[in-house]
């Protein structure tokens, strides 16, 4: 599945690397830094539902992977993940530190890594060129936010598979779906509108 040729990324497509390196480092250093002020913004828009609150982050997890690529996809969320947990006030609510990062939604934003990989890995194979793929691609990068979401929520609530699923995944799955359905509109969209898309 992931191993079709390379093809170039949306962000790649539309702002294309300098030829010189040092260029390119800093064009890079620049999309981590736009990218992790994303997500800081999208993490504040949020619904608190019990110990894990419904935010915009799993949104821009999902864009910001299939547009930035594997590398700088990771390079982002890792970022993020880095400076939240040092203690810039970047995840939900405006809070940052290791103990939130070590909290009961703590899985979810680890697995926001595992998935900017994943739909980076794929938008590469041009899986975010048409609605179909792009959902397939996008709802595979949120059942891999689940699983590690819900694993580290039953270990952090000390609860059965059930109580983590009811507390950790029930609640959230219709505004998955839609930001979910927002990034399968937007990515094809983005695409054709660069001239560039399927």
């Amino acid at each position: 599945m992931i191993s079709a040729p390379r093809t170039s990324t949306l962000v790649s497509s539309l702002l294309p690397a300098p030829d010189a390196a040092g260029r390119a480092g800093l064009r890079a250093a620049a999309l981590v830094v736009v990218g992790v002020a994303f997500l800081a913004l999208l993490a504040q828009l949020r619904v608190q539902l019990g110990p894990v609150p419904v935010t915009g982050q799993t949104l821009g997890v999902l864009l910001l992977g299939a547009a930035y690529g594997a590398r700088l996809g990771v390079a982002t969320t890792g970022a993020y993940l880095l400076l939240g947990a040092v203690g810039l006030p970047l995840f939900t609510g405006a809070q940052g530190g290791v103990a939130y990062l070590l909290g009961p939604t703590g899985g979810y934003l680890v697995g926001f890594v595992v998935a900017a990989w994943l739909l980076g890995a794929l938008a590469e194979r041009g899986w975010d060129r048409s609605a179909g793929s792009t959902a397939l691609a996008m709802l595979a990068a949120s059942l891999l936010i689940y699983a590690f979401g819900l694993a580290w929520l039953r270990v952090a609530l000390g609860g059965t598979w059930l109580q983590a699923v009811q507390v950790g995944l029930v609640p959230f799955v219709v505004g998955d779906l839609v930001k979910l359905g927002v990034a399968t509109a937007l990515l094809p969209a983005a695409w054709r509108l660069g001239g560039r898309g399927a």
